[in-house]
């Protein structure tokens, strides 16, 4: 005999009758000759007079339940929906901000690539995809979930460090533009002081020749504006290129009175791999620092003036102080000092284009105008080479 109990529970729930009549409990039977068991059934239960009860309420059919629930779970579509939202969403910011937001993971090369992998996956996934369809309530409400995690997470990146670690907001590198020529850009960048004075970032290793080479111009800069102390004399790695090219070491440099007993308007802030190992970078010491290294620096050397002002690359070609590498004689490296000191000789003319330049750069940091160059020769000590020099670097002759 029929449980019109149970029919009356399935039907409630949204059954059709053609599942109804295979469920066992339901216990229905019909003759061979009654054709479809569920229309048989469906004509047997009006027949009897029966009704769904009206307090029921009904749900999903099995089979639409059974969709639903495979939907549900995480497999490479959802996965995909999810992660191409997430990731797009996080590598747009990080390449607009590339600080602080593009602190921890850069958007160029690595969140690009994991963009393009999450794209593949979901790409992969459609195509595969025979039964059900690709696009429901369930996959828009993970393409929903992977937008919010991904504005959540960028968004949270972009608040620790700033308010934690005190990084600074950084444009994209494609928002730079030139600034003085020899490889110099500028753009809306914050200013950098450390201690009130102008702050010059070197990130660089005495193993690099161009390093080695570009020390010169930034030693030159920095004696302008006070005496330079703790800067002994050394040559890049001789398995490099341009083996033995000779430098000044940076990493420890101090900064002392100018020769007319004014103090430093300089912060100079090196972090300069000393190993001597080729290959061996530098950590920086602060988020300030890793900041302009990860959005501007994609090498070394890398020079950042009152943080407004970036070169990436060599400052000086180092062929041109190969008649004083490591080869022709380690005692050479004084002859190299000793020009830039006393700005003559070949060596200076290889160097002192940049030293202005770096000088100059520091001068405007500090709000100064061109009316005001005299005044360093007399404050500064300057010679009339390097107010001439720097007036030109600036444009004010």
């Amino acid at each position: 005999m029929v449980n019109w109990e149970k029919v009356q529970e399935l039907r409630a729930k949204g059954w059709g009758w053609g599942d109804i009549a295979e469920d066992p409990s339901v216990d229905f039977h019909p003759d061979a000759s009654a054709g479809d068991p569920g229309r048989a059934l469906r004509a047997l239960y009006h027949r009897s007079g029966r009704r769904i009860a009206a307090s029921a309420t009904p749900t999903a059919a099995p089979k639409k339940l059974r969709k639903d629930e495979l939907e549900r779970k995480w497999t490479l579509l959802r996965i995909g929906y999810v992660a191409v939202p997430l990731i797009g969403l996080w590598a747009l910011f990080a390449y607009v901000a590339p600080s602080p937001i593009g602190i921890l993971v850069p958007a160029i090369p690595y969140l690009a690539l994991a963009l393009v992998v999450a794209a593949f996956v979901l790409i992969y996934a459609l195509y595969r995809r025979t039964e059900g369809k690709r696009w429901s309530v369930v996959y828009r409400s993970t393409v929903v979930t992977g937008v919010v995690a991904g504005l959540i997470l960028a968004g949270g990146i972009g608040l620790a460090g700033t308010l934690i670690f005190g990084c600074p907001y950084l444009p994209p590198a494609s928002a730079l533009s030139g600034a003085g020529g020899s490889g110099w850009s500028t753009g809306p960048l914050p200013t950098w002081h450390s201690s009130g004075n102008p702050a010059v970032f070197f990130y660089g290793a005495t193993w690099c020749p161009y390093c080695s080479a570009s020390s010169w111009a930034i030693y030159k800069a920095l004696s302008l504006y006070g005496s330079v102390s703790n800067a002994p004399p050394s040559h890049s790695s001789s398995s490099d290129v341009y083996p033995g090219t000779p430098e000044v070491v940076l990493a420890g440099i101090t900064m002392g009175l100018s020769k007319a007993g004014y103090p430093a308007k300089v912060a100079f802030l090196p972090a300069e791999d000393t190993s001597g190992i080729k290959d061996t970078y530098p950590t920086t010491a602060s988020c300030i620092q890793q900041a302009y290294v990860t959005a501007y620096a994609s090498g070394i050397p890398f020079l950042v003036v009152g943080g407004q002002y970036i070169h990436l690359g060599t400052l000086v070609d180092p062929a041109n102080l190969t008649p004083w590498n490591l080869a022709n004689g380690s005692g050479l490296t004084s002859v190299v000092r000793g020009d830039v000191i006393n700005e003559t000789g070949a060596p200076w003319s290889a160097i002192k284009g940049q030293a202005w330049l770096i000088t100059a750069f520091v001068y405007r940091s500090l709000g100064n105008s061109c009316a005001a160059l005299s005044t360093m020769q007399t404050d500064y000590g300057w010679k009339a080479a390097d107010v001439t020099g720097v007036g030109n670097a600036l444009g004010c002759t």
